[in-house]
């Protein structure tokens, strides 16, 4: 742990690790995955509390050279909730400076134009199975650029009905890559696939690919 450095220049690391994306129209590239440490939501389907707690502080400094070292152009942010860290936007900036292709994947119930611009958010709108409904910042909707995407992780048919209104309301299908996810185990993807092609609406089914290829729990994978 690295405690001689100044809390400017240190985040809060639970781990650094290279896998396939398992998500998002970035699916199935290698990528290094950077989790931070902490999380201001408690949704009801979590799969990553172990976030909540612990971790190491790293200077950004040593993170970026990890990172790099792998090899690997494109590179996640993620948590937790990477944006309830005030120097995640310097350690995205650093990572860019070194030629990476940063992915930066948050809760959105944090104002997402601290993000640099040149990375791309992939942002989550918590529908009411989560519990956090009451959380999200519908002012990023605003705030996403061209490259960003928006995800809907859903846990029954009322997540969906939900989802699909705020959809259209806000024209995200017109605007951006949308993806309707699925509670792994809770809500059966082939429901949703036959809900996505009544409603004729262009948005991506998606599938946790990580989930399906190593245990629902497994961790660096």
């Amino acid at each position: 742990m690295e405690t001689d450095i100044s809390i400017d220049e240190r985040l809060r690391i639970i781990e650094v690790y290279a896998s396939v994306q398992g998500e998002s129209t970035w699916a199935g590239l290698p990528c290094v995955f950077v989790r931070l440490a902490g999380c201001n939501l408690r949704c009801t389907w979590c799969d990553s509390e172990f976030t909540f707690t612990g971790g190491e502080h790293r200077s950004i400094d040593s993170i970026v050279q990890q990172v790099h070292e792998m090899g690997i152009e494109l590179v996640e942010v993620t948590g937790g909730e990477p944006l309830a860290q005030r120097q995640s936007s310097d350690l995205i900036q650093a990572l860019m400076d070194r030629g990476h292709l940063v992915i930066v994947e948050t809760s959105g119930s944090i104002d997402i134009s601290i993000v640099p611009e040149g990375a791309h958010v992939i942002m989550d709108v918590k529908p009411p199975g989560s519990g956090e409904v009451e959380s999200n910042d519908l002012e990023n909707l605003d705030r996403l650029r061209p490259g960003d995407e928006v995800k809907f992780v859903l846990a029954s048919r009322e997540d969906y009905e939900w989802s699909l209104a705020l959809v259209k309301e806000h024209r995200l299908h017109e605007r951006f890559p949308v993806l309707f996810s699925t509670v792994f185990g809770q809500l059966d993807p082939a429901k949703v696939s036959d809900w996505l092609c009544e409603d004729k609406l262009a948005v991506r089914l998606q599938l946790q690919m990580h989930k399906y290829i190593w245990p629902p729990d497994a961790r660096g994978v």
